[in-house]
């Protein structure tokens, strides 16, 4: 398809305005977000500014991310809205060019925002979001050990099968520790009931990995055994002991991102751990985002697809008209896509749908309108 003059003008009448938008919802999010909070902790904590200044611009990419599909909405609606007021789009239907075509660019130009959006939300948005929470913790807690995380929880189950055939989840293994200081990690217990007719429970004061021989060291404590008959075996104190247990919990500790800091990939590399521990609310909510974040870039070509069908509706509108209903569009989706993400979490749908499922209603819905300005 030949990059025709008609598609030339409307590329650039709906740059400007897609570059205004980003530049607007960007600021606006990462002022009500960021710059609140950092203006707080300069006047409260002593912050540095110029640590401040170097989170502000960490968190900048994460709302430009945001800001893509939001700016394509805008600048299609307040672009064809504009043509249509000044019955440029009849002229152009005047020399038998279709609604089709003249919204194809806007469509193409939305795939473009589309890339732009996953390579912003896949290599730039989580790497800079994580190192500016690093940067401004580091700033904050710079005299105190940096905690990574508390109250690591690591179930292991196995799967039995009953006389009549049911599947029953039975624990083997609890690992559960206070807290993990990067290295490690204090106030261990572990319920180990994974050798038949024989279980021990752990309590330590410390433990490592032991990478070199793929063991844990545990350092200061008590060994109890366990017969089978529930009855006592025996007691074993130790001030340095090694076990061999998975390295999965100090995996879970070190896989301590929030959602928004990870990648696809990493976020894959989270589920397979969180898969081994087994807690099915966590696997469900990951799965849940997982799928956002791959369908999130894909809301660019649906609003460039409803801004520009609704856009070409003849009427005569302003550019405040057109603000408008692109705050009440995009309100509309997020609120959809916030009811079927906790649908899926829920697991009434699944994580599959409950991530695409607004795309499919706001694909739906611009080319129902489309068709409709079509047949005017």
């Amino acid at each position: 398809m030949p990059f025709t003059i008609m598609d030339r003008y409307l590329t650039s009448e709906l740059l400007p305005p897609f570059l205004f938008g980003v530049g607007a919802f960007s600021s606006i999010g990462v002022t009500i977000d960021a710059v609140f909070d950092l203006v707080r902790k300069i006047v409260e904590s002593g912050l540095p500014v110029d640590i401040a200044l170097q989170v502000f611009l960490l968190k900048l990419p994460t709302f430009i991310v945001l800001a893509f599909p939001m700016s394509t909405l805008l600048a299609t609606l307040m672009t064809y809205s504009r043509l249509s007021s000044q019955s440029e789009l009849i002229a152009l239907r005047g020399c038998g060019v279709s609604v089709y075509r003249m919204v194809l660019t806007a469509v193409m130009l939305s795939l473009v925002v589309t890339g732009l959006t996953f390579v912003f939300n896949e290599h730039i948005a989580p790497a800079a979001s994580y190192q500016a929470n690093m940067t401004l913790n580091n700033a904050l807690k710079s005299d105190k050990p940096i905690l990574k995380q508390q109250n690591i929880f690591y179930p292991e189950y196995r799967e039995t099968k009953a006389p009549d055939g049911t599947t029953n989840r039975i624990l083997t293994r609890l690992f559960y520790a206070d807290q993990f200081d990067g290295k490690r990690m204090s106030g261990l217990t572990v319920i180990d009931r994974s050798e038949e007719g024989l279980n021990q429970i752990v309590v330590a004061e410390s433990g490592q990995w032991n990478g070199s021989q793929n063991v844990w060291d545990f350092y200061n404590g008590t060994i109890y055994l366990v017969a089978p008959d529930r009855s006592y075996r025996n007691i074993l104190r130790f001030e340095h002991q090694q076990l061999r247990l998975p390295r999965t919990p100090l995996s879970l500790a070190e896989k301590s991102r929030d959602y928004g800091e990870m990648n696809i990939s990493e976020a894959l590399e989270q589920l397979a751990v969180e898969k081994l521990g087994g807690d099915r609310q966590k696997i469900r909510k990951l799965e849940v985002r997982i799928q956002q974040k791959i369908a999130l870039p894909f809301v660019c070509v649906v609003f460039g697809l409803v801004g520009a069908a609704m856009g070409s509706v003849p009427q005569r509108s302003g550019r405040g008209t057109s603000f408008g209903i692109s705050v009440i569009v995009i309100f509309s989706y997020y609120f959809l896509s916030f009811i079927t993400g906790a649908l899926a979490q829920a697991n009434v749908l699944s994580p599959f749908m409950g991530a695409w499922l607004p795309n499919f209603i706001g694909l739906g819905t611009g080319l129902f309108l489309l068709f409709r300005v079509a047949q005017r």
